[in-house]
């Protein structure tokens, strides 16, 4: 095997990207070759030819320096060179490269000729969606699944390609998924000048977090401490968010909403909450859930003593409830 001679692994992922340890290989070859099973684009921007019968191939690279550009081993060609000497040479795949595929897959769906409900769809019809799959990923951290919580974050992604997808086609305003990429990348370095600007002065999470709020109030010029909270936002989440805001602005406690309404009442709970340290929805969310436990525990004791939970009154389920362990501190009386 002539010295020089060469398998270089590209991945058309990538576009027009070389491994840097072959180009003096390439420069250096007497002939340079591209599979057939490139992509016409890649195999394009080479400006190689197919490779010769691998006899001939490597009957070549015996005599002089042959490269072979490939997307993988496994064909004849390059497993024969390989087999007779020849260097492989290739890249470690950056981190975050399937997310190409995602982005090419979700295009496929909503460009002509692909799925014909994902080309239906706006950012309206999707809101349900997104609302849905977020709900189903927080199910997944609260039970602690790995499975589920890998393919929950995969289903909130397709609503972040599938949002930004559609955002292309928008006539008075379009952008596309780089775009939210750059966006988020510009913040998150803005907002961490400790880390990105060489700022000497070390903050702790608290401090951190203060900053964070000082930057982006600043970037975002906003006129009012509430301008940009979600109002959309479960009603619990939206109170204690308003309520972190309204501290920070050194708001006291007795001048936010209490009283006793119901509506007043549980913002004054959910506030009591927050300005302990404690996220009111997650502590509500946590008895709702030890709640439901509880439930399914009485209907299964029910159905061991032969009767369905249809059939149970008032008094059955009080008995059946009354001592079934609950960490979130839910009895029943």
């Amino acid at each position: 095997m002539a010295e020089g001679s060469a398998v270089v692994l590209v991945d058309d992922r990538l576009g027009e990207v070389l491994p840097a340890a072959a180009l003096p290989l390439l420069r250096s070859a007497a002939a340079v070759y591209a599979e057939p099973g490139l992509a016409p684009a890649t195999r394009a921007a080479l400006d190689a030819p197919a490779p010769p019968p691998v006899a001939d191939l490597l009957a070549q690279a015996a005599r002089e320096p042959v490269v072979l550009i490939a997307g993988e081993l496994g064909s004849a060609e390059a497993d024969g060179l390989r087999a007779a000497g020849a260097r492989v040479i290739g890249a470690p795949a950056p981190a975050g490269i399937e997310l190409l595929d995602a982005v090419t897959v979700m295009d496929r769906l909503r460009s002509p000729g692909g799925c014909p409900w994902d080309a239906e769809q706006d950012h309206d019809t999707l809101r349900k969606y997104l609302v849905e799959e977020t709900y189903e990923l927080l199910d997944a951290i609260d039970l602690r699944d790995r499975e589920a919580l890998r393919e929950e974050l995969g289903d909130v992604l397709l609503q972040v390609l599938f949002h930004a997808r559609v955002a292309t086609e928008d006539a008075a305003d379009p952008f596309d998924i780089d775009a939210v990429a750059a966006g988020l990348v510009s913040k998150l370095v803005s907002r961490h000048p400790h880390v990105f600007a060489g700022d000497p002065e070390l903050l702790d999470a608290e401090s951190q977090h203060a900053r964070w709020e000082e930057l982006k109030q600043r970037e975002k010029q906003r006129e009012s401490i509430v301008d940009g909270v979600a109002l959309g936002q479960p009603a619990v989440a939206l109170a204690a968010k308003l309520v972190q805001r309204a501290d920070r602005a050194g708001i006291p406690a007795d001048a936010m909403p209490r009283g006793e309404a119901p509506g007043e009442a549980l913002f004054g709970i959910a506030a009591q909450a927050k300005l302990a340290g404690r996220d009111p929805e997650d502590e509500l969310r946590a008895v709702a859930l030890a709640f439901a436990e509880r439930i399914r525990a009485a209907e299964r004791r029910a159905r061991e003593s032969g009767r369905e939970p249809a059939e149970l009154s008032a008094a059955d389920w009080r008995r059946l409830m009354s001592d079934l362990p609950d960490p979130a501190g839910v009895r029943s009386e």
